[in-house]
């Protein structure tokens, strides 16, 4: 991947905020009779103020994020706190084509509905940035909660080091698509 000379490493373009976007009555659970899509949701729970390691994949697994612009929309979108609600981005990565998002719910947001608006609003600024429409996310998603013991720091770093260990970069530092507050 060739990115920009002028490129902003880690999440600097993502701060950028996209503006209030807002759920438009989009139901996650839309397209429940997908195959495997029914798995994926057995034994999910939502529990407030619980950290989940997300992972989304794009539909049919096509590359849009190799576009470093559709990638930077998409990113922005990650850390807005419209979106987020009253979730926190604790880190992510994206990759040509998945996402992982290490989140902690609030209060008030279900996983389900926090996990829709990242993927609808991130849709909707890759499409314009790539000027098509459709879905860029499939419906389902892989999550896994977080127990009290699990090292939130190494699961960060695992997630972020996933440029590195597909051989895209030789440091971290040099792959633009990813952030963890820790950082």
């Amino acid at each position: 991947m060739q990115y920009p000379d002028s490129f902003i490493v880690g999440a600097g373009h993502a701060r950028e905020q996209i503006g209030a976007l807002h759920n438009r009555g989009h139901d996650p659970l839309l397209h429940q009779n997908r195959p495997g899509h029914q798995a994926l949701r057995k034994g999910r729970v939502s529990l407030p103020n619980n950290a989940y390691l997300i992972t989304a994949t794009t539909l049919d697994r096509q590359r849009f994020f190799d576009d470093f612009n559709a990638g930077c929309s998409a990113a922005r979108c990650f850390e807005n706190l419209a979106i987020l609600g009253d979730a926190k981005m604790l880190a992510w990565v994206l990759m040509p084509d998945h996402a992982h998002w290490l989140l902690q719910l609030g209060e008030k947001d279900k996983l389900a509905v926090v996990v829709n608006r990242l993927k609808s609003s991130s849709s909707r600024m890759t499409n314009r940035v790539l000027a098509r429409c459709g879905s860029i996310w499939e419906p389902a998603y892989h999550d896994h909660a977080l127990r009290a013991e699990e090292d939130l720091i190494n699961i960060a770093r695992y997630i972020i080091a996933n440029s590195l260990r597909a051989g895209w970069v030789k440091r971290i530092g040099d792959y633009p698509f990813w952030n963890a507050i820790w950082v």
